[in-house]
C-alpha cells in the first residue's frame, strides 16, 4: 500500500578537516547523533553520504576500515537504528574475500538488513585504486510502501543507470555521494535531469568538510 507521504533524514556530516581522518568510532556517533535528531523530527528514515561510515578519500585507511557486510559497522549501525526508532542508510568499504568495494547498506528500523549495493562506475583514481566494481546495477527494497532504488555518486551521472531503475519499477532513487568541486553541476543540474527524464524522486546527499584535497 502506498503511502501519502515519508518524511526523510539528509546527514551530511560529520565535518571533517583534511589534516584529521575522522575515527571509524567518531563517524558511527555523528550517525547516531543525527539518526535521533532525524527520528524526533519524524522522519522515518536517515540517509547518510557515500563512504559515511568510514570517511572516503582517506588513503590506504580504505583497506584498513574494510569489512564484510555483517560486521562490527553493520552491528553498530543496527544498533543506532534500532535505539532511535529510524532505519539508517551508510555507506563503507565492504570486504568480501580478497576484494574491497564502495558500497551502501539498508538498515530498518528493526536492524535489519533491508538491501545492499555495490558501486558499479567508479570514479578515477580515488575508487580504482580501492575498490572492485560491483556487478549488480539494479538493486531495490521496499520501505514504506514505495520501491526503492540506491546508487552510489557517479553511477547517478550515467542515464542508463536510472534509465535501468525506472524499468525496474524504482519510484524513489536514493544515491549516496562524494561531491567534490568543481563538480557543483552535477548536483545543481544533472540530478533534477535524471529525477525528470526518468520520472522518479532522487534524493542525493553530499558531506561537508575536507579530506586532502
Amino acid at each position: 500500500m502506498h503511502v501519502d507521504s515519508v518524511r526523510v533524514g539528509l546527514f551530511q556530516g560529520p565535518l571533517t578537516t583534511p589534516d584529521t581522518f575522522a575515527s571509524v568510532e567518531f563517524n558511527l556517533a555523528a550517525i547516531d547523533t543525527a539518526a535521533r535528531e532525524a527520528a524526533a523530527s519524524g522522519a522515518k528514515i536517515l540517509l547518510t553520504p557515500e563512504m559515511s561510515a568510514t570517511g572516503y578519500d582517506i588513503g590506504e585507511l580504505v583497506s584498513l576500515r574494510a569489512e564484510p557486510a555483517d560486521g562490527p559497522i553493520f552491528d553498530s549501525v543496527a544498533a543506532i537504528a534500532r535505539s532511535a526508532g529510524i532505519a539508517v542508510v551508510y555507506g563503507y568499504p565492504e570486504l568480501d574475500g580478497g576484494d574491497v568495494y564502495n558500497s551502501v547498506q539498508v538498515v530498518d528500523r528493526d536492524g535489519t538488513s533491508l538491501a545492499h549495493y555495490r558501486k558499479t562506475h567508479l570514479f578515477g583514481t580515488l575508487d580504482r585504486e580501492h575498490f572492485r566494481p560491483g556487478e549488480t546495477l539494479v538493486v531495490g527494497f521496499d520501505f514504506e510502501g514505495i520501491r526503492c532504488g540506491l546508487l552510489i555518486c557517479y553511477d547517478v551521472e550515467f542515464p542508463e543507470a536510472v534509465r535501468a531503475h525506472a524499468d525496474a519499477g524504482t519510484e524513489w532513487l536514493i544515491v549516496p555521494t562524494g561531491l567534490m568541486t568543481p563538480y557543483e553541476h552535477i548536483a545543481q543540474q544533472v540530478v533534477p535531469a535524471r529525477a525528470y527524464e526518468s520520472q522518479m524522486f532522487v534524493t542525493y546527499v553530499n558531506r561537508c568538510g575536507t579530506e586532502t584535497e
